[in-house]
């Protein structure tokens, strides 16, 4: 008699590989950082670059540190919502656990085309005219310097992106307009780099006053055209860059440029960028760990908010952006934790509709205590400064509006209690 024995096998899963599973991913949601000449401290655009950090991002991923997106949902959705869904967090993690395998290069995806050196394409391009002498220690303040950009005529901008000389001292910079009829820096001598102090006027006016681009860690090109919308850069206006540099070690040089993207046919709307909502005076006792700033500006005229910025130093821990609109609805448009190292901007998957009358408020809050590893001085009490052991309570934000309204006067402040 013969017996036969069927044994059921269960089918084998295919493994986890760099080139099938993992670049995919990479390419999709990390190598806009993570490649030569960005943010990012190492690339992620081969295996070899890739597996040394194996353990580490399967660490970033399983926390949600990486990619860096703080906004809580619940509120308004965002256009550039940075988030990896739960099947890829579990991929990388999978791929990690199981020995961070290579694979068959077959299996790799087309590869992304990257600029070389810009994100946008400019057309025009505003350098620095000298380099700045970045020392290897110390306390560096604010510099201001005036570029004349010879602009013969008006200019309507669709994107523009400021490219730092050295990433690695330039914490963070904004590149302003400066119309022909503006007094700011009047009488500075062009290319040269100047504190507060030494600046013939003080900074622009928050509530008119174009910021053309920004730089952040987190924060690359910036794009206008959103429902038929530019910035402006009137006849005879130039370019001044305000720089934050941070020693390294290492006495270095930087020369920083930002690159202009006119747009393509005459604008249907004008998209202004302001740090109106701000607070300047301000308190933070020694010891709080929740210490709360906040700023608040009333709109007087008919506009569509389009992005936001929370901008706090070290001490920084959430941010809060509501709207009391003219009925007297309140609605949060955004709610935030803050990372000083990732000062991220958020675009609106749809422009936020804010009738005359309407008041923005921003509420930013601080970690003052023991508990914050990034406190230079729990037992200080910290006021407004421009260096990061001092603090800020900015929340830059962006509006689009008729092409024909001037942003001049356009945000009342309200004061706020000290």
């Amino acid at each position: 008699m013969r017996f036969w024995i069927f044994i059921l096998c269960a089918p084998v899963a295919s493994p986890t590989t760099f080139y099938k599973d993992v670049l995919p991913i990479l390419q999709k949601n990390c190598q806009s950082c993570h490649r030569t000449g960005e943010v990012a401290p190492m690339p992620f655009l081969t295996y070899e670059q890739t597996r040394p950090w194996a353990k580490a991002i399967k660490e970033a991923v399983a926390t949600k540190k990486m990619p860096p997106w703080f906004a809580q949902s619940g509120h308004r959705k965002f256009a550039n919502e940075r988030t990896l869904s739960p099947a890829a967090i579990d991929t990388l993690i999978e791929w990690a656990n199981t020995g961070a395998t290579e694979g068959n290069p077959k299996d790799a995806p087309t590869a992304p085309k990257f600029a070389d050196v810009w994100n946008i394409r400019p057309d025009i391009v505003v350098e620095m005219p000298n380099s700045f002498d970045v020392p290897a220690a110390g306390t560096i303040d604010y510099r201001f310097v005036l570029v004349k950009a010879h602009f013969d005529h008006d200019v309507w901008v669709q994107a523009a992106e400021i490219r730092p000389g050295n990433r690695e001292v330039v914490h963070h910079m904004k590149a302003w307009i400066k119309p022909p009829d503006s007094t700011f820096m009047e009488g500075a001598e062009p290319g040269e780099f100047l504190t507060m102090e030494m600046m013939p006027r003080f900074r622009p006016r928050f509530d008119s006053s174009e910021i053309l681009a920004k730089y952040n860690p987190g924060l690359e090109a910036q794009a206008f055209a959103i429902d038929g919308a530019a910035k402006f850069i009137p006849k005879g206006s130039d370019i001044v860059f305000e720089c934050h540099y941070t020693a390294s070690g290492t006495a270095v040089t930087d020369k920083s440029k930002v690159g202009i993207m006119l747009a393509e046919a005459p604008p249907k709307r004008r998209f202004h960028t302001t740090g109106a909502l701000s607070n300047g005076y301000f308190t933070i006792p020694p010891m709080d760990p929740n210490a709360e700033v906040r700023s608040a500006v009333e709109l007087l005229d008919n506009v569509e908010l389009v992005w936001i910025q929370p901008h706090m130093h070290v001490r920084g821990k959430d941010y809060e952006l509501r709207a009391i609109y003219p009925t007297g609805e309140k609605e949060t448009l955004l709610k935030a934790k803050f990372d000083f190292n990732w000062q991220l901007g958020y675009e609106f998957a749809r422009p936020v509709v804010l009738p005359k009358g309407t008041r923005l408020e921003g509420i930013s809050h601080f970690d003052n205590s023991p508990n914050n590893p990034s406190n230079p001085d729990p037992k200080a009490e910290v006021h407004y400064g421009e260096q990061s052991w001092e603090e800020m309570s900015v929340g830059f934000f962006s509006v689009i509006m008729d092409v024909n309204k001037n942003p001049s006067g356009l945000f009342r402040r309200i004061p706020q209690p000290n």
